[in-house]
C-alpha cells in the first residue's frame, strides 16, 4: 500500500516510517516551537497589549513565511487534512500536560466559521485542533456557545486596522448562562494581529465572571500573512 499510496511528512515531504504519522520524528523535534507555555510574558500575550485581560496566550509553533509550519497549515486548510489539525492538538496537549498552564481552564471554544464557509470547506480547522487539545487535557469542548453571524473575507494580506474592521461585531454568544464564571480557552488556527480573538472577546466580555485564555497552532510573530 505504501508503494501505491506513499505516506509522507506534511512538513518536509519525506516518506514516513511505519511508526510515524503525519509528521516525521525529525520535524517533530525541529519545527519552530514557541514554548510560550513556559513564559507567561511571551510575545503572543504582549501582542494583545492590554486589549484583552488574558489569563494565558499560547501557540504551538512560530510561523515562518514559506517554512514547514506554513506547509502544515496549508495542508490542513486547503488539502482537507483536518485529522492533521487534531494530531497537532494532541501533540501540543502532551507538552501542556507537563505543566499547569491550562489547569484552570473549564471549557474550550474554537473560533467558529460562518455557516456558509463551513458548508463550503466541510470542516472547521480550529475545531479539529481544539478536539486534539480537549482530548489530551480532558477538557470540555463547546462548539455551540459562540456563533459567527457575519461572513467575512479572508484576513490574508490585510493590514492591522483592516483586519479589525473585517471582524468587528461578527460573533454572538448563544448560551451565555453556561459560561458564567467559566475560564474559557479560545482556539484559533493562526494568530497574527489578534483581531479575530479580540472580536470573540467583545462577544464574551459581558458574561459574568468569564476569564479568557487563547491558544493557536501558530503565531505569525512578525505579522506575516498565511
Amino acid at each position: 500500500m505504501s508503494l501505491i499510496y506513499p505516506r509522507h511528512c506534511e512538513a518536509c515531504g519525506n516518506s514516513l516510517f511505519k511508526h510515524e504519522a503525519y509528521i516525521c520524528n525529525y520535524c517533530k523535534l525541529n519545527l519552530p516551537k514557541s514554548n510560550y507555555h513556559k513564559n507567561s510574558h511571551n510575545e503572543l500575550i504582549q501582542t494583545f497589549g492590554g486589549r484583552i485581560p488574558l489569563e494565558n496566550a499560547l501557540c504551538y509553533y512560530v510561523f515562518e513565511k514559506s517554512g514547514k509550519v506554513q506547509k502544515l497549515l496549508h495542508a490542513i486548510k486547503y488539502q482537507n487534512q483536518k485529522e492533521l489539525a487534531q494530531f497537532i492538538g494532541e501533540l501540543y496537549g502532551q507538552d501542556l500536560l507537563n505543566g499547569k498552564t491550562l489547569e484552570a481552564v473549564d471549557v474550550i471554544i474554537p473560533i467558529p466559521l460562518h455557516y456558509k464557509k463551513l458548508k463550503s470547506r466541510g470542516f472547521n480547522q480550529s475545531e479539529w485542533f481544539a478536539k486534539g487539545i480537549a482530548k489530551t487535557l480532558n477538557k470540555k469542548l463547546d462548539v455551540n456557545s459562540l456563533e459567527r453571524i457575519t461572513e467575512t473575507s479572508t484576513q490574508t494580506k490585510k493590514k492591522k486596522y483592516q483586519r479589525w474592521e473585517n471582524v468587528e461585531g461578527i460573533f454572538k454568544v448563544k448560551e451565555s448562562q453556561a459560561l458564567i464564571n467559566q475560564h474559557v480557552l479560545i482556539v484559533d488556527d493562526v494568530i497574527t494581529t489578534g483581531a479575530t480573538i479580540e472580536a470573540a472577546w467583545e462577544a464574551l466580555k459581558e458574561i459574568e465572571g468569564v476569564k479568557i485564555s487563547v491558544i493557536s497552532i501558530a503565531f505569525a510573530a512578525r505579522k506575516l500573512a498565511v
